[in-house]
């Protein structure tokens, strides 16, 4: 089969595990472009980080693991997360000479022939024999649906649309989400809005202890298993609840944090629940995540009945040559960076075991 390009390793994305990823292909000797590329489909280098809202400061995210071989250094902790981060990959991306080709969409990753996959953009081809993905979460938004949802007069917007507070001033906002993202947008929206409602599903469960080493493992630990049963998995941070940080107790105390059950309907003018309660809303605010961005793999034919990819560490098991990383146990700053070299080592070593 023809292609416009051929390599070893296709990288698919530009995040934290991708570049980590990349790191560990440079270290073990592959050349740009015909021993691994790496395809991302942003405009600029900095992954999901570089869409945070404007509003989310360094100094309020859980942290920000080193990548490999290159520390991000002391930073101002009142800048945005976004511009940080961003400004640290555009240099890691330079210093080590990675093979970054932006903007590429990946549409498709289909087999080739029985030794390589063919990857697919919407203007030129790869073929790779082995591939590490690393797409995220932040393409695909998750709007769960409620009855009467598109008679809603006001305006709805997800997690991913968010900006800031301020468009929000005068407002009754209705955040619904029971993450660490709903928590942030309430402590930012309720100073200035008219009044605030948070939803949940479930009733929030808050870590009010020390996340040690131990606790850590047996987080990673839960969301592995999902995966190697092949359902989707869970975030690492969903599994931990929400941190319990002096802003977060004091937001409790005053009542913005007072939750209530989800509702069951939407109207022209708010939410509804099943006793008939109503509360009317100018927004509702979706903070209800994201899903594997993983549609472009569709053809490769590994869902499981569970809905998600059967894992063993990063490999797919139904398809060894193809590593998922930023993906379960690994969606996290620290695991990300574990997994890239996971990958990188147990890939090469298919591939070429003199590489390994």
């Amino acid at each position: 089969m023809r292609a416009d390009h051929v390599t070893d390793v296709a990288v698919i994305g530009a995040g934290q595990a991708g570049l980590s990823a990349a790191y560990f292909l440079r270290r073990a000797g592959l050349a740009n472009g015909s021993g691994f590329v790496v395809l991302d489909h942003g405009k600029r280098a900095g992954g999901a980080w570089q869409y945070r809202w404007p509003s989310l400061k360094l100094g309020r995210v859980h942290g920000i693991h080193d990548l490999p071989g290159l520390a991000l250094g002391e930073q101002d902790t009142t800048r945005p997360a976004s511009e940080v981060v961003s400004e640290y990959f555009d240099r890691y991306e330079r210093v080590f000479d990675l093979p970054v080709h932006r903007p590429v969409d990946v549409l498709s990753v289909r087999y080739a022939d029985d030794h390589r996959f063919l990857v697919e953009s919407a203007t030129e081809t790869w073929l790779a024999r082995g591939v590490i993905n690393a797409t995220g979460t932040w393409d695909r938004p998750f709007w769960p649906y409620y009855p009467g949802q598109e008679t809603f007069a006001g305006r709805q917007l997800h997690t991913a649309d968010y900006s800031g507070a301020e468009e929000f001033r005068g407002k009754h906002v209705v955040v619904v989400g029971g993450g660490t993202s709903a928590v942030q947008h309430l402590l930012e929206i309720a100073p200035v809005a008219r009044g605030t409602t948070w939803v949940t599903r479930r009733p929030p469960e808050f870590l009010d202890r020390e996340f040690t080493p131990e606790y850590g493992r047996q987080v990673v630990a839960e969301v592995d298993r999902r995966v190697r049963e092949g359902k989707p998995p869970r975030s690492v941070v969903g599994v931990t609840g929400l941190m319990l940080t002096p802003e977060v107790r004091a937001a409790r105390e005053t009542g913005v944090l007072d939750r209530e059950p989800m509702f069951t309907r939407i109207t022209p003018r708010g939410v509804v629940w099943a006793d008939g309660t109503e509360q009317r809303a100018d927004v509702i605010l979706w903070a209800t995540g994201f899903r594997a961005a993983l549609d472009h793999l569709a053809p490769l034919r590994l869902r499981e009945p569970g809905g998600g990819i059967r894992m063993s560490g990063t490999r797919a098991v139904r398809e060894p040559r193809l590593h998922l990383v930023g993906y379960g146990p690994s969606a996290s700053t620290i695991g990300a960076n574990r997994a890239g070299r996971s990958a990188v080592h147990e890939l090469l070593g298919l591939l070429s075991p003199a590489a390994a």
